[in-house]
């Protein structure tokens, strides 16, 4: 099956100013200049101003984060070029997938069956743990295990936290549609009827999940040139596969085991 290698929507001005000179190769990318800690203020500061977000840009990202992963990914060489940092610096693609986020954990927990009261804590539940929180702790470690273990040399730029939370949630956005969206289509209809079948389906969602968040991460680190042997990212890939047909063998609905879980912690 083809994609169409149509070029993406031409990024805002607001969000990326006009450059005429040629991108540089990779040896030569631009120290960052600011701190971390102004970056982050700058970033939160615009969270909330949504006339200065790209929302058709971070749409474009979305869809292709699905057919070509890749192509997202050279945005951030050019960001690096003219801004000086690899993270984004405009919200839009979080706020979208927030947006994305809430409305498909309330689809998912209406049908799971439960109260109004329960879909209220549900959703926050999902928002600030399942997204925020581990969010936070998954880009932390990663971040840290780059600059720690995978960075060419030392004396090289490190890693910006930012882009290790960029990658993480461009990583998570596939496996929530697949997960809290496309699965809800089979889900009273087959999933929840137990069976060899069920389980092979809803196995199958989680293996294609996991399968996109690793690859799409190994691409986000691979991207970055002071990074060496981000392949690494991709050595769980075999071992994924013997536990998923472990599980559909001992008919291990994980689809089932998540919504029990969801269950029992909203008691």
């Amino acid at each position: 099956m083809k994609y169409s290698t149509s070029p993406p929507p031409t990024p805002s001005l607001i969000n990326y100013p006009r450059s005429t000179s040629p991108l540089p190769a990779p040896a030569n990318y631009q120290a960052t200049t600011a701190s971390a800690a102004v970056k982050r203020y700058k970033y939160l500061r615009r969270l909330f101003k949504f006339n200065q977000m790209d929302f058709e840009f971070a749409a474009w990202q979305m869809v292709y984060l699905f057919v070509a992963p890749q192509k997202v990914f050279r945005n951030f060489n050019y960001r690096k070029h003219t801004k000086s940092q690899f993270a984004r610096d405009d919200p839009a693609f979080l706020v979208l997938l927030s947006v994305w986020l809430f409305l498909s954990s309330i689809c998912f927990a209406v049908a799971m069956g439960l109260s109004w009261s329960r879909v209220v804590g549900f959703v926050l539940f999902v928002v600030f743990v399942d997204f925020i929180g581990a969010g936070i702790l998954v880009s932390t470690i990663f971040w840290y295990l780059c600059n720690k273990y995978l960075r060419r040399d030392q004396d090289l730029p490190d890693v910006e936290w930012g882009y290790a939370f960029d990658v993480h949630i461009n990583a998570f956005f596939p496996p929530l549609s697949l997960l809290h969206c496309f699965q809800i289509v089979l889900f009273n209809n087959l999933l929840i009827h137990g069976g060899f079948l069920s389980c092979l389906v809803s196995n199958t969602f989680w293996l294609a999940s996991i399968i996109y968040y690793l690859y799409i991460t190994f691409l986000g680190y691979s991207n970055l040139p002071m990074i060496q042997n981000a392949r690494v990212f991709l050595l769980p890939l075999p071992i994924l596969v013997v536990v998923y047909l472990g599980t559909v063998l001992a008919g291990w609905n994980l689809s089932m085991m998540l919504i029990n879980f969801y269950h029992y912690r909203l008691l």
